[in-house]
């Protein structure tokens, strides 16, 4: 976060955040870390939404003025709308046609709150057969032709839920918001940007069909420049069953991972691109690794640009030295993200 909360872009901007699980919170999150006021309203009682987490560890509801009102009672939908009255934002990620059930159809809260900005995020969309059903992350991805493409060669692997709630949804949805408010600002009126899980992961997916089009992507897993399929674009295992990531895809760094590694006089840079070397490179490359430690391979990359890096786990990510020099990570009460955007001028 900024040093100076006062300085933050978004601040005085009131965001109302209607209680849902996953992409949602980590929108209004992403607000609440911008400057914005985010209220959260949540049922009564326990919907049993997701897993639960204690309060106090709670990372993506951190910060925000917390209230509880039955929306289904005329005194829980007059606190909602008193908070409405003073909010720029509504963030909505209930299920198509739920908000309207509700007495809040955006129509109707736009003829109240003009200069509201309301954003819906649902998970399969408002049309198409599926639109009325339950879903999470892993089976959004699965309609999508993300998840074929992640994992082994054996089976797509789920990439946790970075790629289609946050990545996708929670990130489409910020940005259908944030081109509303630009918008408010200039027109003065506020509307309505809406968007699914779904859709905001094929959002995310463009690189692939121009690449597929020109014969440089393949639908089989660990075949291809970007999931494992090149000997400089993959995970090495290293002597103490750690692993270090390799990405020097571009020929001035795959020569000098080569060196780093000292193996310029037995493998051939000018093959870099020969799939008929791939398989003993790869098989050599793996050989080599497993005669030191990750860290030990981590400081010998450190000296060059060679674009091998260690795989660290959470916990050491928040203790990394660069990290913490960038000030990425607080570890106290315990380790937890700490900053998103700087905005140094």
């Amino acid at each position: 976060m900024s040093a100076n909360a006062q300085d933050l872009p978004l601040k005085g901007l009131e965001v109302l955040e209607l209680h849902a699980i996953g992409p949602v919170p980590f929108a209004g999150m992403v607000l609440r870390s911008l400057g914005a006021h985010v209220v959260r309203v949540s049922p009564p009682t326990d919907p049993a939404l997701g897993v639960a987490i204690k309060r106090e560890h709670d990372l993506l509801n951190a910060g925000k003025e917390q209230i509880y009102a039955d929306m289904k009672s005329a005194d829980g939908m007059k606190v909602v709308h008193e908070r409405l009255a003073k909010a720029d934002v509504l963030l909505e990620g209930f299920r198509p046609g739920v908000l309207e059930r509700l007495g809040l159809a955006p129509a109707d809260v736009l003829a109240k709150y003009p200069r509201v900005v309301i954003g819906r995020l649902s998970g399969w969309g408002d049309r198409g057969g599926l639109a009325d059903r339950a879903g999470h992350d892993i089976n959004y991805l699965a309609l999508t032709g993300i998840l074929h493409a992640l994992g082994t060669a054996e089976k797509p692997v789920p990439p946790l839920n970075v790629v289609g709630d946050f990545g996708g949804g929670a990130m489409h949805l910020l940005l259908g918001v944030f081109a509303k408010l630009v918008q408010r600002g200039i027109s003065g009126r506020g509307g309505v940007a809406q968007t699914s899980i779904l859709a905001g992961s094929v959002g995310l997916s463009p690189i692939f069909y121009g690449l597929m089009a020109d014969g440089l992507w393949g639908l089989k897993r660990e075949t291809n420049m970007l999931d494992g399929g090149r000997p400089f674009y993959r995970v090495y295992r290293t002597r103490d069953d750690r692993f270090v990531a390799v990405g020097s895809i571009e020929a001035k760094f795959y020569a000098q991972m080569l060196d780093m590694m000292g193996l310029s006089g037995e493998i051939d840079r000018k093959k870099q691109m020969d799939p008929a070397s791939w398989p003993a490179t790869v098989e050599r490359l793996q050989a080599r690794f497993l005669e030191k430690t990750r860290d030990e391979w981590a400081a010998l990359a450190a000296t060059c640009d060679c674009c091998v890096a260690p795989v660290l786990d959470f916990i050491e990510a928040a203790k990394d030295p660069h990290n913490q020099a960038m000030g990425l990570y607080k570890l106290e009460p315990f380790p937890q993200p700490d900053r998103l955007i700087e905005f140094p001028l």
